[in-house]
């Protein structure tokens, strides 16, 4: 099959893909919020970061249908009187901020020892494989908890505040690499198995560029749908460690952050400090896993539109 009619095949499942009503509904959803959370600076009703415009008067409001809300709240507000739908916006931005720089992180180690592995094998394949296995029988929470206890003993507690969100970024990204790596490796075997490699080593191409200009193009596909997949899975580990107190400090909220502060005041009958960022996690959530899977399903030619 040529180039052209290749990329054509892969518009076309993609452009089938596109058309699922859970694939399209996903990307809408995903994208408002993502937008919103971009925008927050201008759409948020107030500054959640600036702790002289809280009144604590304010404090525990209901949402705006319920009985006792104010107006000016629309989603409420927490215990310290910060408005909820401000606080959602912000916390949403760093949520997704720290999930797709993490996942940088974890692509720009993983995909070159992939690639290095899978086109060289031998010893070097034993050892990125080894390597691999050995990080991923560390969990991001281990090493969440033993980065953190360093930084706070170097540097103290106010540092820790201040570089909250570049240390979750760096330890989410170190965790989790070995996905691409595995990926990277496995699609690298397969296409220097091929005969436009050996037509490349013959006609003397160097290893660089037998790697970074015809087997890269050609491994994107996998390595698209992974990404997909840990952007999901690094917001996740950013929310769980929030919520455990390891992330983000209470002065910069994110949706693991809004989570936790308001999971001791459920028990009062103020729901909503909780469940409301909860469910916006969820979605966020939900939206790239079903965009994963459809993109799962695009790139990969075994499968056709019918």
């Amino acid at each position: 099959m040529s180039a052209e009619a290749s990329s054509g095949a892969a518009r076309s499942r993609l452009g089938f893909a596109a058309l699922r009503p859970g694939a399209a509904l996903a990307a809408v959803l995903l994208g408002v919020i993502a937008v919103a959370a971009l925008l927050a600076p201008l759409i948020a009703p107030t500054n959640p970061f600036d702790l002289s415009s809280l009144d604590v008067l304010d404090a525990e409001l209901p949402p705006v249908w319920l009985e006792g809300s104010d107006p000016r709240f629309l989603l409420g507000t927490d215990a310290q009187g910060r408005d909820l739908l401000s606080a959602i916006l912000y916390g949403t931005r760093i949520s997704l901020t720290v999930g797709l720089l993490a996942v940088a992180i974890q692509a720009a180690i993983g995909v070159p020892l992939g690639l290095l592995a899978g086109y060289e094998g031998g010893r070097v394949d034993s050892v990125v494989t080894r390597a691999a296995d050995i990080q991923l029988s560390l969990s991001t929470l281990m090493m969440a908890i033993i980065a953190l206890a360093l930084f706070r003993a170097g540097l103290g507690g106010e540092s820790l505040t201040r570089f909250a969100v570049p240390l979750l970024v760096v330890v989410i990204g170190l965790a989790e690499w070995p996905y691409f790596a595995r990926t990277a490796r496995a699609a690298t075997q397969v296409e220097a198995a091929k005969d436009y490699v050996r037509a490349a080593r013959a006609l003397g191409a160097s290893n660089l560029s037998i790697v970074g200009r015809h087997i890269l193009p050609n491994i994107l596909s996998p390595l698209i749908v992974v990404a997909t997949t840990q952007i999901a899975g690094a917001i996740m580990a950013e929310a769980a460690l929030s919520f455990l107190g390891l992330g983000m400090p209470v002065t910069k909220p994110s949706l693991g952050t809004l989570i936790r502060s308001g999971y001791d005041l459920m028990f009062a009958g103020d729901w909503w400090v909780t469940v409301l960022p909860g469910l916006v996690l969820i979605a966020v959530l939900v939206s790239v896993n079903m965009l994963g899977d459809a993109l799962r399903d695009a790139l990969d030619p075994r499968l056709t539109p019918r």
